[in-house]
């Protein structure tokens, strides 16, 4: 059989899977999806690239760290628990022989320690060739941080939006480089809520701000993407399909329990983040995109979760107000 009708069986099984979820987004569709890639895409030798991976501990950001800290690259834990941290710090060096591996403990729902950690870092390091915005939070009753905003909306939405700011002019003097940002597929049922982005007026749903948290994220992609377009940065988002994480664990268990034994494991899951971060096939054409499984996927299924471009331009510059930046205004460009 030859090569081009092989790609599109591989390409025409490829879409059914994607299209049922079910079969697709655990690990049987991984496994399925495997064999038609390209493992030169990989690139084995990250010595001399800096990486920084938030919610780095467990889960995805441990196995991304993992895998890059393998290929050499110098890595950047980001996370909250401290002794958690330390361990995972430790686990890395020890199973990679890596010894360029550094722990930041930072709270991504504090931003007065985000600003405080991206101008430490900015200070101490060079450059930055890979930011990998993965923290996250699931939560199942609503919460505030220290200034009032809604917890999860702080980490997933604020956390990315701050970090990633704040680093851009480390990540454009190391260009070519690449921000990559961890979304779920649970985005495909909602768009943004620009009314009541933090719950104050809903009955509080996690798995509702969830998806509306990750979808912004996507929709962050897309205008950091327009922004930067001849920067030699890019910026990518994808979503790992059901990964069997601590945050599914704890946040999900009913989920788990229904779904456990095709879950994926978490090194399965970060496949797509490691490809986007080592990809040498990747260019500027390829940014804003959303991926999953290696392969850039549509970001609407429902033109129901469609927001308009006065819509998102509210919904960014709430972010820009919230994080006292008013200066990032000027960043958003017409979707």
């Amino acid at each position: 059989m030859t090569f081009p009708l092989l790609r599109s069986l591989g390409n025409l099984v490829d879409d059914t899977l994607n299209q049922t979820v079910i079969f697709g987004y655990d690990r049987i569709g991984y496994h399925l999806r495997k064999p038609l890639w390209n493992p030169e895409e990989v690139n084995s030798n990250m010595k001399g690239k800096v990486c920084l991976i938030t919610g780095a501990n467990s889960g995805l950001g441990k196995a991304t760290a993992l895998h890059l800290a393998k290929l050499g690259a110098e890595v950047h834990l980001v996370c909250r628990n401290e002794q958690l941290g330390k361990k995972a710090q430790e686990e890395i060096q020890s199973v990679t022989d890596n010894s360029k591996i550094h722990l930041h403990l930072v709270d991504m729902s504090v931003q007065q320690q985000v600003e405080q950690f991206a101008s430490r870092f900015k200070a101490e390091q060079l450059k930055l060739d890979v930011l990998v915005n993965n923290a996250g939070l699931l939560i199942n009753q609503r919460e505030t941080n220290e200034i009032g905003i809604e917890m999860s909306f702080a980490v997933n939405v604020l956390g990315y939006f701050l970090l990633t700011n704040l680093l851009l002019p480390l990540l454009q003097q190391s260009a070519p480089s690449r921000i990559i940002n961890v979304s779920s597929g649970g985005m495909y049922t909602t768009g943004l809520n620009v009314t009541d982005a933090q719950f104050e007026k809903r009955k509080y749903d996690g798995v509702q701000a969830y998806a509306e948290h990750k979808r912004a994220e996507v929709i962050f992609t897309e205008i950091w993407a327009k922004q930067l377009q001849d920067s030699g940065v890019t910026v990518n988002a994808m979503h790992p399909g059901w990964a069997d994480t601590k945050g599914v664990q704890r946040s999900l268990p009913t989920f788990r329990k229904m779904t456990q034994a095709i879950l994926r494991d978490a090194a399965q899951g970060a496949d797509t983040i490691i490809w986007l971060a080592t990809n040498p096939n990747l260019t500027q054409k390829d940014s804003g995109k959303f991926w999953f499984d290696r392969k850039a996927r549509t970001t609407y299924r429902s033109k129901k979760t469609k927001n308009t471009p006065s819509e998102i331009q509210q919904y960014w510059e709430s972010c820009c107000e919230l994080t006292n930046h008013l200066e990032w205004k000027s960043y958003l460009s017409s979707p």
